[in-house]
């Protein structure tokens, strides 16, 4: 008679297995499955942009492989203010180790109230060639990052391209986040379909009037392009996806910084995302807006918000049927809710 050894023997599942492998396959990053020569093409022509440079809605149409400067002020080559792991990102992004954020000088928008205004506005950093960048994506995985969070990238497509290109032959695995103001074209956009696997998109205001006085050189086109870019964005990525571990893998997150005296038109937002959307997209209504910059120059903003004006944009989302909301705003309705009628 056989002696049991009381270690228990593991039966292999074939179906179990099979389920596993074809899981870890649609959580792997979009851009590990490119063809080297397809990839290497696709870095190409994005940088044939450059010449002519028309990645934002800025239309500048500098060339800036000549050293043109438009109005982001970068030239061919990235400026990088600081890359590490960051942890004031949503959950789904921070997880236990962080998001791994590289964030880019010079911006396209350019709010009257940025808080990183040294960054976007006076564009603070150090030229990085984009080998170095690459590099900078290497060693932000390496320390545990559960993504590559590439803040305010717009005007740095190409650069960023040919980064990822260098990074995955290297080694780089894990999801690429595009955090934008979304003043973007759509035709840029799609440069990055199947490059990116997460975007962090912003949705500043529904007004096109308020979009002109609150950011530099009046970008009154701002909501229209800003519902084109997120329309293309969710085309590409569809609503957001998690790991087991609740790690943001695949999809679109948004944003919208509620601001005082419903500037940012709060209501017509959540309502667009509910019907031209979906009511699943995640949304984080945020309420830490403050009175940076320039913003005390202008007295519709120039004061944090009530709490009363957070309540009141938490429950708009909640009546137009959006189920996704971030749980920190949540968190913080509730705690408002709370004080208000204790």
């Amino acid at each position: 008679m056989k002696e049991k050894t009381g270690k228990a023997q593991r039966v292999e599942n074939p179906r179990q297995a099979k389920d596993e492998n074809a899981k870890e396959k649609a959580l792997e990053a979009s851009y590990r499955r490119w063809d080297t020569e397809a990839f290497s093409a696709l870095v190409k022509k994005a940088y044939v942009r450059y010449e002519n440079c028309r990645l934002c809605p800025r239309n500048c149409g500098v060339n800036r492989c000549k050293g043109e400067k438009g109005f982001c002020r970068t030239k061919d080559q990235a400026i990088v203010s600081s890359s590490g792991p960051h942890f004031g990102e949503e959950d789904p992004l921070v997880g236990k180790r962080g998001s791994g954020t590289v964030f880019f000088a010079n911006c396209q928008l350019r709010c009257v109230f940025c808080q990183n205004y040294t960054i976007a506005h006076e564009g603070q950093g150090r030229l990085v060639e984009d080998e170095t960048l690459a590099r900078m994506m290497l060693s932000l995985q390496r320390e545990g990052c559960h993504n590559i969070n590439l803040v305010t990238p717009t005007h740095v497509v190409p650069n960023i391209l040919s980064a990822v290109e260098k990074a995955r032959v290297k080694g780089l695995t894990v999801p690429i986040c595009y955090n934008t103001s979304s003043y973007e074209e759509a035709e840029t956009l799609q440069m990055l379909s199947g490059v990116v696997d997460l975007y962090l998109a912003d949705m500043k205001w529904m007004d096109e009037e308020q979009a002109a006085v609150y950011a530099e050189k009046e970008p009154s086109d701002y909501p229209e392009k800003a519902k084109q870019a997120i329309t293309e964005m969710y085309q590409q990525v569809g609503p957001l996806v998690t790991d087991d571990e609740g790690i943001a893998q695949r999809g679109l997150m948004l944003r919208h910084l509620v601001m005082p005296n419903k500037v940012a038109g709060t209501k017509s937002f959540v309502q667009w995302v509910a019907n031209n959307l979906s009511p699943d997209v995640y949304v984080n209504i945020m309420g830490q807006y403050r009175p940076a910059h320039k913003a005390t120059d202008y007295e519709a903003i120039a004061r944090k918000i009530t709490h009363q004006e957070f309540e009141e944009a938490v429950q708009m989302a909640r009546e137009a049927g959006l189920v996704n909301l971030d749980e920190r705003s949540i968190s913080q309705f509730q705690a408002f809710h709370r004080r208000l009628f204790r």
